[in-house]
């Protein structure tokens, strides 16, 4: 009986098992299907769809301005553009105080963020469901848990409404001929830290594979499908996940056309897009990568697609007042950037065909035009967008010939209007003989597209290069652009920080294995005996070391950042329970789920670690050093001018002709005032960032953070006061 028991035990608990798998099954199938959207366009031109991106809104109550001209402007743009989508890419809130140090959840932009978007919904007269908003790094400040008290954005923001709870929402807006693929990403911190340390993307392992499958979704079917994806972070602000993958894998696995995002705004210049190829795991110095030699290859053996894809970072609202229109023309994908600073436009011009050679074309484009992968129709018309609030009477379109040294008119073409009766929007186009401009250069042949209303009003696009042939035209960062768009920095940080820890390790130990075991005199007098660079940096270094309080202290300081906390702080918007960092991140404990998450916050807090030892610790050490050589430089020079051990510094020529210059040096100790500046400039600059952190992260400098607040100012006090006098 009892076995008969034990078997009906066993096999309840084996259906129970199996029911809750068929469950959780059916519950991730219903959240896939939930995340997926499918628009049927309706009306032409059935070749062409376009959506409008915006990003970085940063509404705030202490910047009312920002949400007054975006529902005066964004509307009405908006209901003049009719997108089939409009993807606000995150930062919809500002999050922060008025004087930007304490950076936690404000319910009230929440509320204003709100009551725009309903008015900006209502003045566009579009349809709710095509607008996709997503969370960026201010949105995420101090929220502890996604769904709980502090997560306004699931309360207040669009998807949050309309149910899109997930971290991947995707939409495929088709047209009889094509599918074109939008995939939203949400890679914001999973528990959001108060700023400045959440300032990178965190994508999971978890979420890469829910973007795989969301890319992958039409893989199946041979119809032709464009695939674009749009996030806050840029790429060289992700991190990795934990099994060291990235978004730019699964991005180039799927041959993706585009990823829009933001977060950078325009402060750090106008060029913020990049060009992706397999590689490049730490830096890729321009825009596009090293190119491979490509050979002619058109079998009818099916080809894998080209690994590639752009990265396009657009201009925010909080300041630059930007909007973005994308647009896919069978297949061609492009974009235009408009400003709104001056006030709304009239009429908005976008080229789709031919595409600028300098940012929308790829390695595929030149492929598919040597061997005709793409209907030759598409080529044989140049195609643009209008948007006009008045009636057009005229457009045309102009090629200019650069190659002899000026732009030299070489093709003016009226564009006809593609006639439909429930027309979506108006494309313009106009029959060219496209085989007359291919050429090797991909800046020879510039277009220029002008629209004229029924006010005579005229509107004309900016030159921008082509090339009918698919080639790419370089195009160079500025070193501030190259900085935050070419440099991986959640790869970096380690190594820079480990790099930086050997340097500062270096100029302390060497010295003083040098001064311990060598017998050779590193002093004021080797230094002026042989005059060359590496005896004056080893005199300087050694000088140091024998201030010996001086230099334990700035060893202990380092083992001490390296070994324990650096402070405690409040992370979260509820303030509650104090957590602490260290150079791998925060340590963040819930005492209600009995776990402790170690190292969460990394790479971001390299904003605080590498500026503090780079800015701070390295050059506290050195100046500490120059006071001591600088001391020990003026009462050598000071015993000579008094006529003591003369004759150790050559002829008396030589001592003549230097001892007005030494008089100088040792009365006035010029050297030492300018040293002494450096340090109170070091100094300020210590105190002011920790003046924000304690404003930051709510922390008392006498009680959280200490060692880390006082240690450099008072060793630096005491080296000042050690090297007062020269006697």
């Amino acid at each position: 009986m009892g076995i008969v028991i034990m078997m009906l035990f066993c096999l309840t608990m084996h259906f129970a098992a199996f029911s809750e798998q068929i469950n959780a099954k059916i519950e991730r199938d219903s959240n896939t299907h939930s995340r997926r959207r499918v628009v049927d366009v309706k009306g032409g031109p059935e070749s062409v769809i376009w959506a409008v991106q915006l990003s970085d809104l940063h509404f705030s109550v202490h910047h009312p301005d920002r949400a007054l001209d975006f529902r005066a402007l964004v509307g009405p743009a908006l209901s003049m553009i009719n997108p089939s989508l409009v993807l606000i890419t995150g930062d919809l809130t500002d999050g922060k105080s008025k004087d930007l140090s304490i950076m936690k959840q404000n319910e009230e932009e929440w509320k204003e963020y709100q009551e725009v978007m309903e008015d900006v919904v209502k003045w566009s007269a579009l349809d709710k469901n095509i607008f996709y908003d997503l969370r960026g790094n201010h949105d995420n400040f101090g929220v502890p848990v996604i769904g709980g008290s502090f997560d306004f954005f699931s309360k207040y923001s669009i998807n949050g409404q309309l149910g899109r709870s997930g971290k991947v929402n995707s939409v495929t807006v088709q047209t009889r001929k094509r599918k074109h693929l939008f995939v939203g990403i949400d890679s914001t911190m999973s528990i959001g830290l108060r700023g400045p340390t959440n300032v990178f993307g965190h994508p999971t392992d978890e979420l890469l594979t829910e973007i795989d499958s969301e890319l992958a979704q039409w893989n199946s079917q041979s119809e032709p499908v464009t695939k674009i994806s749009f996030g806050h972070f840029p790429l060289s602000f992700s991190a990795l996940s934990d099994s060291e993958k990235s978004l730019k894998d699964v991005f180039l696995k799927h041959s993706l056309s585009a990823y829009l995002c933001g977060h950078l705004h325009t402060s750090f210049g106008k060029n913020l897009k990049r060009h992706h190829r397999p590689g490049h795991h730490f830096f890729q110095l321009n825009i596009h990568p090293m190119q491979l030699e490509s050979t002619k290859n058109c079998s009818s053996v099916a080809t894998p697609p080209v690994e590639e894809f752009w990265e396009w970072e657009m201009g925010d609202w909080r300041k630059s007042r930007a909007m973005r229109i994308v647009a896919i023309d069978s297949g061609f994908v492009s974009f235009l950037d408009i400003d709104f600073k001056l006030g709304a436009k009239r009429t908005i011009i976008l080229p789709t065909f031919p595409l600028d050679s300098r940012l929308m074309s790829t390695s595929s484009s030149l492929h598919n035009y040597e061997c005709h992968s793409i209907d030759p129709s598409s080529y044989e018309t140049v195609r643009a967008l209008v948007f006009s609030v008045s009636p057009i009477i005229s457009v045309v379109a102009r090629v200019y010939d650069s190659e002899p040294g000026n732009l030299n008119m070489v093709m003016e073409a009226t564009m006809s209007k593609h006639d439909d009766n429930s027309s979506r929007g108006d494309l313009y186009t106009a029959m060219w003989n496209f085989k007359a401009f291919e050429d090797p250069s991909p800046v020879r042949y510039w277009l220029q597209i002008e629209a004229i209303d029924i006010m005579g009003r005229s509107s004309l696009t900016e030159l921008r290069p082509f090339s009918i042939n698919g080639l790419s035209a370089k195009l160079s960062w500025t070193w501030k652009e190259f900085l935050v768009m070419g440099c991986q920095w959640a790869s970096l940080y380690y190594p820079i920080f480990w790099a930086c820890l050997c340097f500062i390790f270096s100029i302390l130990f060497i010295p003083k294995l040098l001064l311990t075991f060598t017998k050779e005199p590193y002093t004021y007098k080797s230094f002026s005996a042989n005059k060359d660079l590496v005896s004056g940096v080893t005199w300087v270094l050694v000088e140091l070391c024998r201030l010996s309080v001086v230099w334990f202290g700035m060893l202990g300081y380092l083992f001490y950042l390296i070994l324990f906390p650096w402070f405690s702080g409040q992370v979260f918007t509820d303030g509650k329970d104090r957590k602490y960092m260290t150079y791998k991140g925060w340590v963040v404990k819930f005492f209600s789920e009995s776990k402790k998450l170690e190292f969460i916050g990394s790479p971001d807090i390299m904003l605080v670690v590498l500026s503090h030892l780079c800015f701070v610790v390295l050059p506290s050490i050195l100046v500490a050093a120059m006071l001591a050589a600088e001391k020990e430089g003026c009462r050598v020079q000071f015993l000579s001018l008094s006529g003591k051990k003369e004759d150790d510094y050559g002829s008396e020529n030589n001592h003549r002709s230097n001892r007005r210059f030494s008089k100088f040096c040792v009365y006035k100790r010029w050297i030492r005032k300018l040293l002494l500046v450096i340090c109170l400039a070091i100094c300020w600059k210590h105190l002011k960032k920790c003046r924000g952190l304690m404003k930051a992260y709510e922390m008392n400098p006498f009680l959280h953070f200490p060692v880390y607040s006082f240690s450099v100012p008072l060793l630096l006090a005491y080296t000042i006061y050690k090297t007062r006098g020269i006697q």
